[in-house]
């Protein structure tokens, strides 16, 4: 076991390398449903803030949005896996989203001694999107085209808020609803919104925090983590549909971020203890890094 001291010097270097750069963390997974776990997480993100990394949080809600909905005496609609989101679901979304785990967050910010500020897409019009077209979904093996409802995609970042909030010490926290041109709000998946914002900030690293150890070559087996994979190989192993299901969201996004002019980005296992610090501060580092 690694001496205190030890693991300090053995930080230097990547404390060093990030002195004043930003770096997008994606919340989802586990965290947004235990508290602790969230704690947690939210006190690493303020750690780096006090160490000259400029953080800037983006996170999800899906399962706290389809808890609420049942709550509210409505059943969820899904089809082929995607959320069909209906005026009310919108408004459900909205109220979970900005209303309650924003508001979660930039307080836990401030109680380990930051400054955080709860920002949707819609502020500053940070994120202006477009309507998702019909997708097409095989249901009982017939192709059918499924409208999403309130559901879309980045059309662009306008980063100019979160410049001045970084700028000013402020740690921005994000909900993924977006407006667009004509005043309506839409509901993005996080992952993409987390791709999208790194991108446009050029920040140095975009983190993943998600339920899985990283990038699996099986699956089915934990220990088949791979600790570092180029973009190329990632995209092979996607078309090869070795990733599937929900890692593709964060793997595009990843993919999306380095392309455009992100160094590096990352995909953990949010609910390990400290696995933000161990993966950007140790050699070993806990989950899957992809470079360009």
């Amino acid at each position: 076991m690694l001496k205190r001291e030890n693991v300090l010097i053995e930080a230097l270097p990547y404390i060093r390398k990030l002195q004043d750069s930003i770096t997008v963390i994606k919340i989802g997974g586990h965290a947004m449903l235990d508290r602790n776990v969230m704690e947690d997480i939210v006190r690493d993100v303020v750690l780096l803030h006090y160490v000259g990394v400029r953080p800037i949080v983006v996170h999800g809600g899906g399962p706290e949005i389809t808890r609420k909905t049942e709550k509210m005496g409505k059943k969820p609609a899904f089809v082929a896996g995607l959320r069909i989101t209906d005026d009310e679901t919108l408004e459900i979304a909205q109220m979970v989203l900005v209303g309650n785990i924003n508001t979660r967050i930039v307080s836990l910010i401030g109680k380990h001694g930051a400054k955080g500020i709860g920002l949707s897409g819609k502020d500053g019009r940070l994120i202006v999107a477009r309507k998702k077209s019909p997708q097409k979904v095989l249901i009982d093996g017939v192709e059918q085209e499924v409208d999403l409802g309130w559901v879309g995609e980045t059309e662009r970042i306008n980063p100019e808020i979160l410049t001045l909030a970084v700028e000013n010490g402020y740690i921005p926290v994000i909900s993924p609803i977006a407006v667009d041109t004509d005043g309506n709000s839409l509901n993005i998946n996080a992952d993409s919104v987390a791709g999208d914002i790194a991108s446009s900030i050029k920040s140095k690293k975009l983190i993943m925090l998600t339920d899985v150890p990283g990038i699996l070559r099986d699956p089915s087996d934990t220990k088949s983590l791979i600790s570092q994979i180029s973009v190329e190989d990632v995209k092979k192993l996607v078309s090869s549909e070795i990733v599937h299901e929900g890692m593709i969201p964060k793997i595009k996004a990843c993919i999306k971020a380095i392309e455009g002019s992100v160094e590096k980005a990352h995909i953990i296992d949010g609910s390990l203890p400290h696995a933000l610090l161990l993966e950007l501060f140790t050699d070993e580092g806990i989950g899957t890094m992809v470079y360009r």
